[in-house]
């Protein structure tokens, strides 16, 4: 029989209600940089900047059901335009930053958009490329860089200066949940994005049910990064603007994202995994370096982290002498950790892709809880979580209240509940054929314990047959390789193969340190690629990484790739996944030639 985890109940709701948290008017909303210069604005100013901005675009002539679009990095005005064309009935279709012409193409020819919201300069001039094949697009409207017949902010606000304030009122109240709220493209690992409908109910539910897992009490404050054209980063920021707490932005520059955390102080940090892979790294890295007493204390101080962590979980009591060993350790090890994130981080949120353990166990020492969740952008983003005070490493925790969610005979995860869409956008085939039976046919592979938590074992598609039938899902295997310090990425292949081979990339950051521990200084990635002793380096990585798996599992062949994966190859999507097709066929020819005489290792 298949295994199934139960809900209790179900919330609903709409998301048109203008700068949200009505009940905190005078706390700080947004905080972001302008000019330079750091600037936030009460929950008062925000909903009196989306009532603005809704009149301008009901000036335009938005109305209920239009689709108006969204290209721009994370920053405070994309969460205005957001909340704004939501309040006015209009349906919001964001469109990732890093998305290509013809990728823009298809999103606004596909949703139909008359109006679209662009960053800058930059984003204009992907837009004017495809121009004369948009017919429907009649208005840009720029943050940044307009001329021209493209509107900056204020030209769109002067559009509504003559619009009744209450009008939008109307407008936002007349909103039902039922009512399409957004078309979220999916970035896709395979074949052109599709078009997932949200309604406000869905959004709205996710929202509600996600804070009964992670309440808020008031002084929280949310750092984001990630693109708000992905769904996650979405609901963070409603669920933080609903809660009434703070949502600090960065200043969307990659190479200070680190700085710019530390500064900012936040209280809750979402993220992919690679963030959190990249300071394990770099702090276990670093510690190796040092040597000495400074590497023995901070594996000290890691080993302690870890007992206590291991005695708090089987609720066993600390003894004394534990008790300062730790307190010790967090003085002179996890406390840096912490001042990473700007020393009062309470908690982080993962998801996209799996964690190591042993990652997480790192900075749940460091008294750093990272949460797993699982969810997708049909799910409006959570299904499922970790709490901090319930939670299993490992699992992406349990459904949130009113996600049911089960597994198929076959192994696959089943959800179903207020926040699972209801339909794609102009693809009917595809609708049904994902929502069959009134379950979501999520496409991956899962396990759900005695207690309800839910432990992501693989994709479907992802799964390599080997010449000899067996199954396997590589998702484990390349973490393991991936979380060491070298490494960028790693791609298993080997369908229909008689074993494993792998596509490795090196991590650009720590190049140096790997062509210097390998006696040659200053080589480069390209030039590493090919190094014998860097090979044998990263051989090492790979024979660590296969004996923690079954022979049938591992990987008897590698090459290293003489660049990263890059989303401007189309090998990556913006929330950093690879695109296993699309790297399959770019490197048919290095997979192939890495079976060239061989049999069966």
């Amino acid at each position: 029989m298949p295994s199934t985890a139960h809900p209790t109940s179900s919330s609903s709701g709409g998301v048109a209600t203008l700068g949200l948290a009505p009940a905190r008017p005078s706390a700080t909303a947004l905080t972001y940089h302008e000019g330079g210069r750091k600037t936030s604005i009460t929950y008062t100013q925000l909903s009196g900047e989306v009532r603005e901005v809704a009149r301008g675009l009901i000036g335009l002539g938005v109305g209920p059901g239009d689709r108006v679009g969204i290209l721009s990095t994370t920053r405070a005005e994309w969460v205005i335009a957001d909340l704004a064309i939501l309040a006015v009935g209009a349906v919001v279709v964001p469109i990732y930053q890093t998305n290509a012409p013809e990728e823009c193409q298809h999103v606004i020819a596909d949703s139909g958009l008359t109006v679209l919201f662009v960053e800058d300069a930059g984003q204009l001039g992907k837009i004017e490329q495809v121009r004369s094949e948009l017919g429907d697009l009649a208005t840009l409207v720029a943050f940044e860089d307009a001329s021209g017949e493209v509107l900056s902010l204020v030209d769109l606000k002067q559009r509504g200066a003559d619009v009744d304030t209450e009008d939008v009122d109307r407008r936002a109240a007349g909103v039902k949940s039922s009512d399409p709220a957004t078309i979220v493209y999916t970035s896709g690992t395979t074949g052109l994005p599709k078009g997932v409908m949200l309604t406000h109910g869905n959004l709205a539910s996710d929202v509600a049910m996600s804070l009964k897992r992670l309440p808020q009490q008031g002084h929280e404050r949310f750092f984001i990064f990630l693109p708000l054209a992905h769904v996650l980063t979405r609901i963070v920021a409603l669920l933080s603007l609903t809660a009434g707490v703070e949502l600090i932005f960065w200043q969307r520059d990659p190479k200070k994202l680190l700085e710019e955390l530390a500064e900012a102080k936040p209280t809750t940090v979402p993220s992919v995994p690679r963030l959190f892979e990249k300071i394990f790294t770099a702090a276990n890295a670093r510690s190796a370096e040092a040597g000495g007493a400074k590497a023995a204390i901070f594996t000290r101080a890691v080993s302690t982290g870890r007992r206590v962590l291991q005695a708090e979980r089987a609720g066993k009591s600390i003894s004394p002498l534990l008790k300062l060993q730790h307190a010790l350790a967090d003085r002179l090890v996890f406390s840096k950790i912490r001042d990473l994130f700007g020393g009062e981080i309470e908690v982080c949120i993962t998801g996209a892709a799996p964690v190591d353990p042993e990652i997480l166990d790192f900075f749940f020492a460091a008294g750093i809880p990272v949460l797993e969740g699982y969810g997708m952008t049909e799910t409006s983003a959570v299904a499922s979580v970790n709490a901090p005070d319930q939670y299993r490493i490992g699992t992406v925790g349990r459904p949130i209240e009113g996600c049911e969610i089960k597994i198929a005979e076959d192994g696959e995860v089943l959800m179903r509940g207020p926040n699972v869409f209801t339909a794609y956008w102009n693809n009917e085939e595809a609708t049904k054929k994902d929502l069959s039976d009134g379950w979501l046919h999520s496409g991956d592979l899962g396990e759900i314990d005695a207690d309800g938590y839910l432990t992501i074992t693989g994709r479907k598609k992802d799964l390599i047959i080997t010449s000899s039938g067996k199954n396997i899902a590589p998702s484990h295997l390349e973490n393991l390789i991936r979380q060491h310090r070298w490494v960028s990425q790693c791609v298993i292949y080997g369908d229909r193969k008689p074993f494993l081979t792998a596509l490795i990339t090196l991590d650009p950051d720590e190049a140096a340190a790997l062509a210097e521990s390998v006696g040659a200084a200053g080589a480069s990635v390209a030039d590493l690629a090919t190094n014998d002793a860097a090979i044998a380096e990263l051989q090492k990585v790979v024979d660590g990484a296969n004996a923690k798996v079954a022979n049938i599992a591992q990987v008897k062949r590698f090459v290293l790739l003489d660049r990263d994966l890059t989303q401007d190859e189309g090998e990556m999507t913006p929330t950093m996944k690879v695109k296993r097709n699309v790297v399959y066929k770019e490197h048919a020819e290095r997979f192939e030639a890495l079976y060239e005489g061989a049999r069966a290792d």
